[in-house]
């Protein structure tokens, strides 16, 4: 069976448990941790509810905010996912189970749990109890059938000396810009951890010439969101990353529209009528994630940054720069100079997210201090075409408005709290632009080559954008333009780290295309920086 009739099946509700453990390439990887036959228990009837007719488990499982001594197991059920779902509005009780084995002959805990239609019959469990830095597998059954098997690993103990973690982060993953090669990859590299730094969905409307199709114009309800979700999670790749590790995610615009900032959408919108939309946007996006109850959206409001502590070896602040923002400066465009950007009142945090931030960094005690950040933070130049609206490599410098760029006041807060303080070892992930680059975190702001306190690593897409290139225009300006800069790629796939005691190390792994499907994988370059030592080296 191929990929593609799969995911026609799925469009037309008719898929089978037996079609789904039948399909090879992603699918098979995402069961390769094992399934065992269903446990006597588990095949009794069930308590409420009921699942009857096709497969339920479609959009597949995740686990995502690990804590030593637990985790968060997701799924969602949809035997027709891309018309509503297909469940009836009875709630439904679903079992889980959660091992040391990937057999399941050591289940250490399994419970109920009742997925209910006003949340589009998803399941958050907040697993406790568990032994900390370890794997574990889990499962659910719902109607006599059983979910795929996913694994998971839970954090090293709180201020546990921890030997080593290797984790993955990426971004930008537009279902109609190509196929998700990169996830089938990622779903092999054995990571402790995902993180994902947003553009999870794409909202836009169906795409001319493009490599695969969008499931109808651009979402605004919930039933409009919650089918777009349904889409990208039926992509076997995808379910595969989620099923090897447990993922940390985190949005930017896409998942409700374009650049939109804070109440303010792209193009004007009444305020009460977007915030309809982003009620009905948030609620989908928590829908589909494996986040914490305390996640869960309130009307247009959600609770996504955090902080993740990993032993005493890594910190991991997770931002949320597009709820709190505060409208783009200069018509959100690449311009030269722009005034607006100084206002000390603008702001891509807020207020509160900005004093947790700060207090948190000046507070940690960890090796590693690192901000999974949506946008560009360093500042560097972009030469675009004249009329200010693209890249192209060989035009006038200029800074992007929608970046850390137009909010520099704050910027500059945040910046001289982290050379101020010390802050051990700060590193900045970061997504959005669809390439990679390395730039150093300079002493000072207003001069680009003065020594580095920190890295900032950019990360490229999965697939948005399209085919990219390892050497372009814009990444030849941007070296040329910028000291700070040590690399740029302009191919797609994700960035690797591996973090001990005394060093961090990031590998970009890439693919040649992603207008067809099973890409290779290569590591485009690979950089190392020393703890107290700031700076980055090529390995």
């Amino acid at each position: 069976m191929t990929s593609s009739s799969f995911e026609q099946r799925l469009r037309d509700g008719r898929v089978t448990r037996r079609e789904l453990l039948a399909l090879g390439g992603g699918f098979a990887g995402l069961l390769a941790f094992g399934a065992s036959p269903v446990a006597a228990w588990a095949s009794r009837p069930l308590p409420r509810g009921g699942v009857r007719g096709a497969y339920p488990f479609t959009l597949g499982v995740a686990s995502g905010d690990p804590i030593d001594t637990g985790v968060v197991l997701w799924t969602r059920l949809a035997p027709n996912p891309l018309l509503g779902g297909g469940m009836s509005d009875a709630p439904v009780t679903v079992r889980w189970e959660i091992a040391t084995d990937d057999g399941f002959r050591r289940v250490v805990q399994r419970g109920d749990v009742i997925a209910r239609s006003a949340m589009g019959h998803a399941v958050h469990v907040e697993v406790d109890g568990l032994e900390p830095a370890r794997h574990y597998w889990y499962r659910f059954i719902a109607g006599g059938e059983t979910s795929p098997i996913g694994r998971t690993r839970t954090a090293p103990r709180r201020g546990a000396v921890a030997a080593d973690m290797s984790f993955a982060f990426t971004s930008c993953q537009n279902y109609q810009a190509g196929y998700y090669s990169a996830h089938r990859h990622l779903a092999q590299e054995a990571v402790d951890l995902v993180v994902h730094l947003g553009d999870y969905i794409y909202e836009g409307g169906v795409g001319a010439k493009q490599p695969r199709q969008h499931n109808g114009p651009e979402i605004t309800t919930l039933e409009d969101y919650r089918n777009r979700y349904a889409l990208y999670k039926s992509d076997p790749d995808l379910q595969a990353a989620h099923a090897a590790a447990p993922w940390v995610v985190t949005w930017d615009d896409h998942e409700v529209d374009n650049n939109y900032a804070g109440d303010h959408e792209e193009h004007g919108a009444p305020r009460d009528a977007f915030l309809i939309r982003r009620a009905a946007a948030y609620q989908a996006f928590y829908e589909h994630m494996p986040l914490r109850r305390a996640a869960m959206p309130v009307g247009p409001s959600l609770q996504l940054y955090r902080r993740l502590s990993f032993g005493s070896l890594l910190q991991l602040d997770v931002l949320d720069t597009r709820q709190h923002r505060t409208p783009q400066p200069c018509n959100d465009g690449f311009v030269l100079r722009c005034d607006g950007a100084m206002d000390p009142s603008a702001t891509l945090l807020g207020a509160a997210q900005e004093r947790w931030l700060l207090d948190g960094l000046a507070a940690g005690t960890s090796t590693w201090n690192v901000m999974a950040n949506q946008v560009p933070f360093v500042p560097a130049t972009r030469r675009v075409a004249p009329d200010a609206r693209e890249w192209n490599g060989t035009g006038t410098p200029a800074l992007s408005m929608d970046k850390w760029d137009g909010y520099a006041v704050q910027r500059q807060r945040v910046h001289a709290h982290l050379r101020d303080h010390r802050v051990a070892n700060p590193i900045i992930i970061t997504g959005d632009v669809h390439v990679s680059w390395v730039a150093d975190v300079p002493e000072r702001l207003e001069d680009l080559s003065s020594r580095p306190i920190g890295t900032e690593f950019v990360g490229t897409s999965i697939s948005s954008g399209g085919n990219g290139a390892a050497s372009t225009p814009v990444g030849n300006g941007m070296l040329a333009d910028n000291a700070h800069l040590h690399f740029f790629n302009g191919q797609r796939g994700y960035a690797r780290c591996r973090v001990t005691p005394t060093s961090f190390s990031t590998e970009y792994r890439v693919v040649p295309y992603v207008d067809r499907a099973d890409a290779p994988i290569a590591t485009a370059a690979a950089f190392t920086v020393e703890a107290g030592r700031p700076g980055v080296h090529r390995a």
